[in-house]
């Protein structure tokens, strides 16, 4: 049993989706699974357990920003052994070709967060995706003709920068857009020897000003959450 998860070993299944908005993983777990029973709301961060065409899934409130995700990422592969698991989320986006509710599956995490340096202190760790899970949402969305992008984004620590231009450097860069979590998913999967993924749901757009309202965000985001329950 985790401090922040408050379940049994055998309440959690080994493919754990990780939304960052506990209300979107009830949602998740009760529009897109079956037999959903709820195993955690400890300080209101939901999980729930399911079935999905009779494959047992899991779905898990994070939170946002990596120190939050990054506990409940955690507590999920030390104490209860998962091996699987898919951030579900929106983001930002920085490039004229990632439009409003496109996907993007985050090849590799970029991050203004010194997270990485506490297991790699004056080093640039790079953390990636695992391969087969990526190949399997590229061939998943090509078959659901979704459209999607695949490469780097941005975890980063500050919601609100006091520097408005500073996401341009990092579009200049080919970085898709940005969100908060992906870098310690990677991270802390690559430490653990499990499997990680993060498929976001484009939330707004930095250059045009276009956003998509929160009950959109918690409720309308459903390619990403199909995708992830396929791979």
């Amino acid at each position: 049993m985790g401090v922040h998860i408050n379940a049994k070993p055998q309440d959690i299944a080994p493919t754990v989706l990780m939304p960052g908005d506990p209300l979107r993983a009830k949602f998740i777990a009760e529009n897109f699974l079956e037999k959903a029973q709820c195993y955690n709301n400890v300080r209101g961060m939901l999980g729930y357990t399911g079935y999905y065409q009779d494959k047992k899934i899991s779905v898990q409130g994070s939170g946002m920003g990596l120190p939050s995700f990054s506990i409940y990422a955690h507590e999920l592969m030390q104490n209860f052994s998962v091996q699987k698991l898919i951030r579900v989320g929106s983001c930002g986006s920085f490039q004229d070709d990632v439009q409003i509710r496109d996907l993007i599956f985050a090849q590799a995490a970029c991050s203004d967060s010194n997270f990485t340096q506490q297991f790699l202190p004056n080093v640039n760790f790079s953390p990636i995706a695992h391969f087969e899970l990526l190949s399997k949402a590229v061939n998943i969305a090509k078959e659901k003709n979704t459209t999607y992008h695949v490469g780097n984004i941005l975890s980063t620590d500050l919601f609100y920068h006091p520097d408005e231009n500073q996401w341009k450097k990092w579009r200049d860069l080919g970085v898709l857009g940005a969100e908060m979590e992906t870098t310690a998913l990677y991270t802390l999967a690559l430490k653990y020897q499990r499997q990680a993924l993060s498929i976001l749901t484009v939330s707004d757009h930095l250059q045009t000003g276009e956003v998509t309202s929160a009950q959109e965000r918690e409720q309308t985001f459903h390619q990403m959450v199909e995708i992830a329950l396929k791979i």
